[in-house]
Formats: C-alpha cells, structure tokens, sequence
C-alpha cells in the first residue's frame, strides 16, 4: 500500500532555528542577552580587523520601564559599515555570510549570529530590529527596521531611510555614528544579571584578548540609572596581523568533502593540466601538495592522472583518500592564524586584572588532521585575587570568551590534567580546578574549532589540542614556579639582611659603650653572617623619552671574591632595540643577553643596565635572570647549557629555512620551488615533534613536571 506524503513538507533553515533556538545559545532569559551582545561584538571586531580599522565598540543595555525581562540592546562600532543593498542579507538570511567556505581563523563562520539575534527579538517580542549604517563613501546614513521571514529564511524590511548629518533626529531613531560604522537597536525577552556569566564580564574577557579593540558598557535600570559600567581602552595600536585563506590539507579530509572536491573540480580544457586533469586537481586543490608528491599519491592509490576527477567512482574515491595519508606531506601553512602574542597576553591580562606576576607562552603553531592550530596561555597571579578559592579559568576560542559549559571543556580538562601543587598551587588530590591567588588564559586559534554544540560554548574533545594545552600549562606553571622559589629566596634574604644590619649594630654600640673599646668595621662581620650572593631587578618605563629602563643589581655578601657572567632576557623582535647598554656584552641567543661582570669582592656590588626602545608602556615589565658561575645567587637562575645549546641550534635551523625560501622563491619553476622547500620543512617539523619541552626559558632540569 502506497504511504502517503501530503502531510511531509521541508522545513526552511529559519524554521528549525525558530523552534531550536537553544542552538543558538538563546535557551534561557540571562543567556540570550550574552549570546546577542557576543554575537554583535563578534561581527564588529571582525568587520574592522579585516578592513584595519582600530575597533571602538560600546554597548548599552536599557531595562524597558514596566515590563518584566524586557531589555533594549543597542551596540554601536566605527567598523566599514555595510552598503544598504547587503544590509537584508546580512541581518536577514541565516547561513549567509563570507566566511563558511574559506579556511581561516574567524570569529564566526556558519553565517547564522547577528540574523538569529533578529530572530530571537521577533520571536519573543514581535518587533524588528532597528539598524543603522555608514559606509566612508556615502555622505549620508541608511536607517532600515528588519525582521525575518522564516518560512523563505529572507527579511522584512520597513521604514528604510537615507538621511543626512541635518536630518539627525534621535526622536525619530535617526542617528548619526561617525563617518562609517553599524548601530543596531533590538528589543528582546531576556534578564540582564551581574557576575561571572555576565554581559559585564564576557566584555571584559573581551577586551583582553583583543587589546587593540576600545570597548565601553552601560547597562540601565527602568528609571535610566546606571546599574552597571565598564570601560577598557585599547592598549596597543597594533592591529592583529591579517589572516590568509589556504587551501584544504589532504590529511584532514573526510570521504564527503574529498566527493564534492572532485565534482566540483575546474579543470583547463588546453595545456598539461588537461592532459592530466587527476594530478591538476590534487596539485592545485590542496596545499601543501607539490607536482612530485601528487605523483606519488596517484601511484600509491593506482589511479591514472588523465583521469577526470569527477569521472572518479567510489573505490576510486576511497583508493585516493587512503592513498593521502600514505604519503609524507609538509603541514599546511600558519598565516591563517592570528594569535594574541605573549605582549600583548601580558598586557591584557594587566589591564583587566591586578597582579603582581604574569607568566605568558604562545607555542608553536601544529596541525590536527590536516588543521592548522596555535595554543596560548597566560597565569597571572597575585595582587587582588582571592587565594583561598578556585582560580579563575578564561577559555577563549579565536578570540571570543566561552562562558559556558566549563567543565565538559577542552581548554578545562586540559588544566585539570596538570599537578598544579609542584607549581605553587593548592591542588587537593591533584583533581579538579586548583585554589590559589591565580587566573589562567587560555586560547585556542584554529581554522577549524571544535564545539561541543552549537552554541559554541565548550571545545570537543582532540587529542592534539589537549596535548598542545597541557605542555603550555606546564611551561607557564614552571615559570610560576621560578617566580614563587625567587619571591621566597629573596624574603628570605632580605629578612636576614635587615635583622643583621639592625641588631648587629646595637650589639656593637652597647658592646663598646660597656668595655670602652673602640669601634671596629661591622661590614666584613655582616658579610660572613649573610654569606650569599644577592641580586635585585628593577623595570620601569620611562614616560618622558618613551623607553623601558632596566637595572640589576648584584650583592656580594660572601667573605670571598664572585666571578659570574649574567644573562638578562628581553623583548628582542623586529622594531625594538637596545638603545643604551653601558657595559656592552653580547647576544647569547634570541631574546637573552649576556654581560661577564668584573670580579666582585666582598662586601662590594655591581650595576648591570640596559635601555629598549620601541616599546609601549605596559608592553615589557619583568625579566629572567640567569648566571654562569661559582656559587648561587639568589634572585638568579643558573643557566642550563643544554637547553641554551638546542635553543640556538633551533635558530640555526630556523635562519637556514629562511635562506633556503628566499633563494626557492626566485625561481620561476613552480616544482622547483617547492622541492627544494618541502624536505626543509619536513625536517624541521620532525624535529619539533621529537624535542622535548623545556625548562620554562633556562631552568634546570628537563622533564615536564617534578
């Protein structure tokens, strides 16, 4: 009996949203104001980065006098703006954007944020939502009320109005926002709260992975009182560098997308890629897959390289999908990722929180089938931050805060995974989150992030990713550590120090009083009792000549001579220098700096400085000390040559790629250029996936924990 289909008919894309908008991060009242003003940030920081624009942003949030849960949400940026042709499709076709088909890191990809946040307005209170845009090269402003039409999944719009600089009348919602930028004025069912899982808060989280981004936030009671306010300028004008499109790596495909790679392929009708179309498409549609190379995956799969690619039958298919991960192929390129850097990290974190240490690592860029992806982690301890709880964990995906989900994700398990208590941190039973006076950051930047939902709240589980956070925890643990063991090595020398030169000398002067003996120099007695090399360093900035002004200083408080050869790091990278270093010295390696001090008697010190310059304030504030030499020096490292040796050998290798890329890529012969450059970069990877992780910078010892 045939079954009936009259009552089947196809949902349009809007109309699963609708009834799913749990999906889209909209399934509770606090939850859905977070999720539209993220989703709005998103878009704006986004839209200036890729025009290089510095992002100024504010918020406002406007509880509506005498209704219940009801909030106003306007965002204003000075981003491109958007000409009024695409303003319906940006804010009223879900899945509609630039950035799904492309491979690189973004905020958003899937097109669906700021049109579910129009949605979500129309749905819960039957109001569209105001939008106003300037574009640099219109005189005037387009103001358009949108709402969505979620059987056609296309918008609604009404009110549309072009006005100029004159015509502004606020009354009417007609206001002018600079030379070029978005406003958008929605209204929503939702309950603005404070706390960790706040607007307030995913701002301020915001703000600190995008230091370049100028962010201001006022939220309103129904009588228009401020209930809340933020404001975080940007501290740096350095815009995060532009991120490149790359082509699909072949370890990372999938049998689905392989199929539609192949129909979907353009072969030339003359000239040698038609006459090897099999080879042309998997030279020309994959990165990293040189003319050699595409051989060898044709023979390893047994395919002819006339063939055309979407002539290709299923076992075909798959020959060529297993004949991928046979062959050795260089990663795929990293300029499609855009990491925060450990400056800026720092600087971050500083502004938005206050400490008294920070600790910073941005690993090297990896790849997860076929995924380019970079992990970064910063650990600020001390100052106002509470000791006797949990410390603060800041998840962030390319840039966005993860509010939610916390401990199904990733980034947390990742923490857990690691003995806090050798690093200073209480860590009952080594398990969960550790209690101490800490934030830790973590970040993750890919083209292909990983979440556990929709929503994009939590990071799915990837064995290499883990990894990758795992070791950076480890290093930036290390250098809590070192920090902790200097701290108390110190107090504990200066307690001793003070103790000596208070008392001492009273015994002296009642000592001599009594028996009428003549004074006698207590500096060679005070020297024997404190027996120890002493060392203090001072960072400062420099307001008036611009500069960061370094001073260490050595103690000798032993009853002999100290010979030592100090190394200093420093923010060594292009356009920041040493502009005044009195005693000279020389590069030891990338970022460390090495000065073999005058022998130094006892009782005397020494004065090591050095001024750098192309710097901002707040960019570079503390430094590692590191000796060469008889006897320790407390505040001071002794330098691990092991390490130092691998590090500069590394730099070796690194300096050698470069020179053989520059001369590769005079060449005119593509396969040339790209045999000459892929066993380099083979060799390179091999040796990244074989060292171990080091010791904080030069700490002794090598294992990962103690």
């Amino acid at each position: 009996m045939a079954r009936k289909s009259s009552g089947m008919q196809q949902a349009s894309i809007s109309e699963f949203f609708e009834k799913n908008k749990h999906f889209l991060g909209f399934d509770t009242l606090p939850r859905s104001i977070i999720t539209a003003v993220k989703e709005s940030v998103d878009n704006s920081l986004d839209a200036a980065e890729e025009h290089r624009i510095l992002p100024t942003i504010s918020i406002e949030v406007h509880k509506v006098p005498g209704k219940k849960d009801l909030l106003r949400l306007v965002t204003q940026d000075n981003g491109p703006g958007i000409p009024q042709k695409s303003i319906s499709k940006v804010f009223g076709s879900l899945l509609f954007g630039s950035r799904f088909h492309t491979i690189r890191q973004t905020r958003g990809q899937q097109g669906i944020g700021i049109t579910g946040v129009v949605m979500y307005s129309q749905l819960t209170t039957g109001k569209p939502t105001a939008v106003i845009s300037k574009i640099a090269k219109e005189s005037g402003a387009v103001r358009v009320n949108i709402g969505l039409d979620t059987k056609k999944n296309k918008a609604i719009l009404s009110n549309e109005k072009r006005y100029s600089f004159d015509e502004v009348n606020e009354a009417k919602g007609l206001h002018w926002i600079g030379e070029h930028g978005i406003r958008i004025e929605t209204l929503m069912k939702a309950k603005y709260q404070r706390g960790k899982q706040s607007v307030y808060q995913y701002l301020k989280m915001t703000s600190i992975v995008n230091p370049h981004a100028s962010v201001d936030f006022k939220a309103f009671d129904e009588e228009g009182n401020i209930l809340d306010e933020g404001s975080w300028p940007r501290v740096t004008d350095e815009l995060p560098r532009p991120v490149k499109d790359i082509k699909p790596h072949p370890h990372g495909l999938e049998i689905g997308t392989l199929q539609r790679l192949l129909r979907d392929a353009k072969i030339p009708s003359e000239g040698s890629g038609a006459n090897s179309a099999l080879r042309y498409f998997i030279r020309h549609t994959f990165s990293s897959v040189s003319s050699t190379r595409a051989e060898e995956i044709l023979n390893k799969a047994g395919l002819d390289k006339k063939k055309q690619p979407h002539l290709l039958k299923p076992d075909d298919v798959n020959d060529l999908l297993a004949a991928f991960s046979k062959v050795k192929l260089p990663a795929p390129p990293t300029d499609c990722l855009s990491p925060i850097e450990d400056l800026l990290i720092k600087k971050g974190l500083s502004k938005a929180i206050d400490s008294r240490f920070v600790s910073t690592v941005t690993r090297e860029p990896k790849v997860s089938n076929g995924n380019p992806f970079q992990v970064e982690v910063g650990l600020i301890f001390g100052g106002d931050l509470p000791g006797d709880q949990p410390i603060q964990v800041l998840r962030f995906a390319n840039r966005v805060p993860l509010m939610y989900q916390q401990g199904g994700c990733l980034l947390t398990k990742a923490l857990e995974s690691v003995n806090w208590k050798s690093y200073g941190l209480d860590h009952p039973g080594g398990r969960g989150i550790p209690k101490g006076p800490a934030a830790v950051l973590i970040h993750l930047a890919s083209t292909n992030v990983q979440f556990t939902s929709e929503a994009k709240e939590a990071l799915s589980d990837n064995v290499d990713v883990f990894e990758e956070i795992r070791l950076a925890m480890l290093e930036v643990g290390r250098g809590l550590r070192n920090h902790l063991k200097k701290q108390k090595q110190k107090a504990k020398a200066q307690e001793k120090f003070e103790l000596v030169n208070i008392i001492l000398p009273e015994i002296h002067d009642k000592t001599i009083a009594i028996l009428g003996a003549e004074a006698v120099p207590l500096a060679p007695v005070i020297t024997k009792i404190m027996n120890a090399v002493f060392l203090e360093e001072k960072v400062e900035w420099d307001k008036e000549e611009k500069v960061t002004r370094t001073t260490i200083e050595v103690y000798n408080y032993t009853a002999r001579p100290r010979a030592y050869t100090l190394l200093s790091t420093w923010p060594e990278r292009e356009g920041v220098s040493m502009v005044d270093n009195p005693l000279g010295g020389r590069r030891e390696a990338k970022g460390l700096w090495a000065w073999k001090l005058e022998t130094l008697d006892p009782g005397t010190s020494t004065t090591v400085s050095f001024t750098v310059g192309g710097l901002s304030k707040g960019d570079w504030t503390e430094i590692d000390i590191f000796f060469r030499g008889a006897g320790d020096i407390i505040g001071a490292t002794k330098i691990d040559e092991a390490i130092l040796a691998e590090m500069l050998r590394e730099e070796d290798v690194g300096i050698e790629n470069e020179d053989v890329i520059e001369e590769a890529s005079t060449e005119t012969d593509d396969l040339v250029t790209e045999e000459i450059v892929a066993p380099e970069v083979i060799i390179k990877a091999e040796v990244e996936e074989a060292s171990e992780p080091n010791e904080g910078w030069f700490g002794v010892g090598r294992g990962e924990e103690e």
